[in-house]
């Protein structure tokens, strides 16, 4: 019987590609080099626009070919000494080898050329962005996934375009608890001998790592994602961890039996501490769950929250709907002022949480419903929302959506955008339905990355 091949998974030996030298024109949306060779597009992560470069060919298609970084022969004076060793193979910060100034420049960019892509926005000026206090360490919640590659335990990130685990057991943009957290569990996995899932084989216990932390109290939570229900394993797990790190106050498992790239499954079971995690963001407390989204940067979030507040210039005299309101964070700052409050989220869990948040708070006029938001727009009376705030996915709003709120008329609406090409798409179809776009504030929630967020105000026409 022929021997069945061994299958190698570990990335070919840098010594074996062919190695060429090009110049980089310029970066791409993601943040990566973009240079021409042999007539085609060749990307290269890390490299920055201006620079000569020696690179290795790992890809080579019909249209576009995709290039290692081996050494920057001509650096450009936008290059600094990146505050991370393994950014070279990590890739998930495409910014961090360029000088902070140069990022938020980049980022104004790339905002005024989306802008700049529709007639009817060409002439808006978005205000200088806000920079961030703090470059690094700001991430409060991580998603890592684990692998064990030659008897060793990797947790951290996937190596762009592959499977492969990159390390970033020290990550720069991580809060140092999240840190401390991952090196602790990674000893313990190695201690213990706990399987590792194997995606090729589908067996193993062990996928993923995610941690959540609130500056404001210095508490964590730490979930493990596991292919199966287990008790014996991750109980063990979970009470060292609270032993090695007592901020860690609750500990819980989600079972993801998928063979897909989904992270989380619908099953979540709380093994030690509390249900939810409590977080403060200005003068709002918060409970968090486990698989409730929440801004990764406190200090930028409030600063959003804030300037949404007094964007919307609410009184007691008037309402406000926020649509795709997570948790509640914008909808209970702006119940601080309003006369009542609507928030509209898909997600149940975040639903609840929302809801105990305007307990928590003492909140009696903000409340919130789960359901689809074009579905439940139509439930709210023409006239009765006097300013809408509308915080989507990366992907924007659909078209429904945006059509039932300007069919609601309130004479305000905030955008708060986390993509600029979606968002300017959106503010394009909203100027058909009789808004104008009056400001736009960018800021910068993840320095390091390519990723903005930015704040619009719309008044609606007379």
């Amino acid at each position: 019987m022929a021997k069945r091949p061994v299958r190698n998974n570990r990335p070919p030996r840098r010594q074996s590609l062919p190695t060429v030298q090009v110049t980089i024109s310029q970066l791409n949306d993601e943040g990566i080099g973009i240079a021409r060779h042999e007539g085609k597009e060749l990307l290269v992560a890390g490299a920055l626009a201006g620079e000569k470069v020696l690179v290795a060919i790992e890809y080579s298609g019909q249209r576009r070919s995709i290039g290692l970084l081996r050494r920057v022969l001509e650096k450009s004076p936008l290059r600094i000494t990146a505050p991370c060793k393994l950014a070279d193979r990590c890739q998930g910060c495409a910014l961090i080898p360029m000088n902070y100034s140069a990022q938020l420049r980049y980022k104004e960019a790339r905002l005024k050329q989306a802008l700049a892509s529709y007639t009817a926005l060409q002439s808006l000026q978005p205000q200088p962005i806000w920079a961030a206090e703090h470059p690094l360490g700001y991430r409060t919640n991580a998603k890592l996934a684990l692998s064990k590659e030659r008897g060793q335990i990797h947790i951290g990130l996937y190596r762009r375009g592959t499977h492969q685990v990159v390390d970033i057991e020290g990550c720069p943009l991580h809060h140092p608890l999240i840190n401390r957290i991952v090196g602790v569990v990674k000893d313990e996995i190695q201690r213990q001998k706990i399987y590792i899932y194997d995606p090729q084989t589908r067996r193993g216990l062990l996928r993923y790592l995610l941690v959540k932390v609130s500056p404001k109290t210095g508490k964590a939570m730490v979930t493990f994602v596991a292919a199966e229900r287990n008790y014996r394993e991750i109980t063990h797990l979970a009470k060292w961890l609270m032993r090695k790190v007592p901020e860690v106050v609750s500990v819980h498992q989600n079972i993801n039996g998928s063979t897909g790239n989904v992270v989380m499954g619908r099953e979540t079971i709380r093994m030690l501490g509390g249900p939810d995690l409590i977080d403060q963001v200005g003068d709002i407390r918060l409970r968090i769950s486990p698989t409730s989204f929440f801004q990764v940067n406190h200090e930028q979030a409030g600063r959003i929250y804030d300037l949404v507040r007094r964007w919307t210039h609410l009184d007691r005299t008037l309402t406000a709907l926020d649509l795709y309101c997570g948790i509640g964070g914008i909808a209970l700052h702006l119940a601080k002022d309003a006369g009542d409050v609507t928030g509209i989220e898909v997600v149940e869990e975040a639903v609840r949480n929302a809801c105990e948040n305007a307990r928590m708070n003492n909140l009696s006029n903000c409340h919130f419903r789960a359901g689809d938001s074009a579905e439940l727009i139509h439930d709210l009376v023409p006239g009765s929302i006097d300013a809408a705030v509308v915080n989507p996915p990366r992907s924007g709003c659909q078209p429904e959506v945006i059509e039932a709120l300007a069919g609601l008329a309130p004479a305000t609406i905030i955008y708060v955008s986390c993509n600029p090409t979606t968002l300017a798409r959106d503010l394009d179809l909203l100027q058909t339905t009789g808004y104008t776009t009056t400001d736009l504030q960018p800021v910068d929630m993840f320095p390091q990355t390519v990723h903005l967020e930015t704040v619009v105000r719309l008044r609606r026409s007379a």
